[in-house]
């Protein structure tokens, strides 16, 4: 397992980080999960994420839906896109049958640590930190420092190197 860590300035970075960064790297089949408190911009990566890949839209949080599924309106992957939040084990997330799109699709999973580990030896791990004291604004969200650490797992991932000016 390798660790890289990026700063992200704001909302719109965080969106360009996931499209410009991210999306390049992923291929059908590639699992991220993703790790951070609220407000933290798991939804925001995703929204960068559906855009690049050219997936239908808009991209949510699927909070209330538990998983979204975006096809491809370019003839890539689409995003399978998770909340497993109120998910209290791991045989519930095993009961959305995301292994049936795994290997086709994109799937990112929001609060998936310790949940999602198991669907693929190969994914990505991004925690999504706010800057230290950097509580969330309720008038401006979007705004305010985020580090993102990336842990890549498994040998898809092997000398991969996550680029971010």
């Amino acid at each position: 397992m390798s660790a890289h860590t990026h700063t992200i300035a704001d909302a719109d970075q965080m969106r360009t980080f996931a499209a410009d960064v991210i999306a390049p790297l992923l291929l059908p089949g590639d699992l991220i999960i993703l790790t951070g408190d609220l407000g933290a911009g798991k939804t925001t990566f995703t929204q960068g994420l559906g855009d690049a890949l050219g997936v239908r839209g808009p991209v949510a949080s699927p909070t209330f839906i538990i998983a979204r599924t975006h096809p491809s309106e370019v003839g890539g992957p689409g995003l399978i896109h998770v909340d497993a939040y109120r998910l209290g084990s791991l045989a519930e997330l095993d009961d959305l049958d995301l292994d049936s799109t795994l290997e086709d699709s994109i799937t990112v999973v929001e609060w998936g640590e310790n949940k999602a580990e198991t669907l693929a030896a190969d994914r990505l791990h991004l925690t999504l930190a706010r800057e230290r004291g950097g509580d969330v604004d309720l008038a401006n969200p979007d705004q305010g420092v985020r580090e993102v650490t990336i842990a890549a797992h498994g040998p898809r991932w092997a000398g991969v190197t996550f680029a971010h000016n």
